[in-house]
Order: C-alpha cells, then structure tokens, then sequence
C-alpha cells in the first residue's frame, strides 16, 4: 500500500461516516480514527492562517465558523484551489537543507509536480499536485507541524 491508497483510505473513511478503521495485515497495520462529534477544527502551526493576501486572520479567530466560511467564499468567488494536507507531520519546503525550494510563489505546476514533503514517524512523504496551476500563497511556514486536512497551498487553476 503507497501513500497514494493511504490517503484515498483517509478520504473515503471521513466521507463515510465511519468514527474507526482498522486494517491489519501481515506487514502492514493502519488505523484510522474520525471524530465525527461535529467539533469545531482548530489548525495548530503558524500563528497566521492568510485568506488572502491582504486580510490575515489569527488562529483563535479560525476557531469561528463565520471565519471559516468566510474562507471559503473567498476562494469559491476566486477559483482558487486549497491543497490541504493528507497526513499529520512536518511540513518543509525543500528535499534537503542544502537543496531550493520544491515551488515559490508565482510558479507554474502541473499536475505530478512535488510541492513540498511531509514528515510523519521519520518517513518524508513527497506531496504532488493533482492538478496544474499557478501558486498564488503558500500558506505553511517551512519546517512547521502540520495537522490532517490543514490548508498548505493557495492554487489558481486557469
């Protein structure tokens, strides 16, 4: 099992409804916990999650749902695409210290591109594009944790 089957696992258990999986084989064990409690999600990371450029918003404040929905119409009313993070780890920018950056603000991806690798229990998980774009933000400061589901990159797809 990649990382590919692993993820798409993750999307289907939050869509279904489930609340636990556990999938255990003789060389592989995942489990896969939803809190399904209908709680608030609070993003730990960066102090400053950006809407847009021009409007910052701070983490107490993403904790409101008028705040988070207000996130989202701005980047329904846009076209802007949010890549969000499939996994728990930490988020760097480049393959190594001593290497450039995957992708900068402004640049041209497509689709299979590495965007940036996620570090979770000592393994580094590269994280591709599924579409081609435009970077317009990244969102998450290099070498920060981030958690499932948190928004890394603003796209713009056309």
């Amino acid at each position: 099992m990649n990382i590919k089957d692993i993820q798409q696992l993750i999307k289907f258990v939050a869509k279904s409804g489930v609340s636990e999986v556990n999938i255990e084989s003789k060389d592989l064990k995942i489990g896969i916990k939803t809190g399904n409690e209908e709680k608030p999600v609070i993003y730990s990371g960066s102090p400053t999650v950006l809407t847009h450029p021009n409007n910052p918003i701070s983490e107490t404040q993403m904790s409101s749902p008028e705040i988070a929905s207000e996130q989202e119409n701005d980047s329904e009313d846009t076209n802007l695409i949010t890549i969000k993070s499939p996994i728990i780890g930490t988020f760097y920018r480049k393959p190594s210290p001593d290497k450039s950056n995957f992708v900068e603000n402004g640049d041209l991806i497509s689709e299979g591109d590495v965007l940036c690798v996620i570090e979770a229990m000592k393994l580094f998980n590269e994280i591709e594009s599924e579409f081609s774009g435009k970077i317009i933000k990244i969102l998450v400061d290099d070498a920060s944790p981030v958690e499932f589901d948190q928004p890394l990159f603003l796209v713009d797809p056309s």
